[in-house]
């Protein structure tokens, strides 16, 4: 959930820079500098789509999304320092929501592991603790 949510922000981040492409940053000794973001905009577009793609591939149980979605969200945040001078609070939050996936992509996936089963003559409470201690190792 959380990738789609950053794939939804560098959608939105990329046309916004495609379509606000001049920024101007004043610095401490009285000096402006104008960046130019149009093709960050569309590398940002693209890559937010993939993360998209990823991100609902991973709703569907695709085996290959996981790491996809692993080394998309590290080279979203590694690409994303650049911002940090156009965009510090924006950029920090992309950062930080890469990093929650980054986690939980990789500190407990099991693979292989299926959650469903037959719930046919046991009550809903009971298939559901079987299915808790089934996922947990417990």
């Amino acid at each position: 959930m959380v990738l789609v949510i950053v794939g939804s922000i560098n959608v939105i981040f990329g046309l916004a820079a495609i379509f606000e492409d001049e920024v101007l940053t004043a610095t401490g000794n009285g000096r402006v500098i104008v960046w130019d973001l149009t093709s960050w905009g569309w590398i940002l577009l693209l890559f937010g789509a993939f993360q998209l793609l990823a991100g609902f591939a991973l709703f569907g149980g695709a085996g290959w999304a996981r790491w996809t979605a692993i080394v998309l969200a590290g080279l979203n945040a590694i690409a994303n320092v650049g911002f940090i001078t156009v965009y510090p609070l924006w950029t920090l939050l992309i950062v930080a929501l890469d990093t929650i996936v980054i986690y939980q992509l990789s500190a407990g996936w099991r693979p292989g592991t299926t959650y469903s089963g037959s719930y046919d003559s046991r009550e809903a409470t009971a298939a559901r603790d079987e299915m808790t201690r089934l996922r947990t190792g417990l």
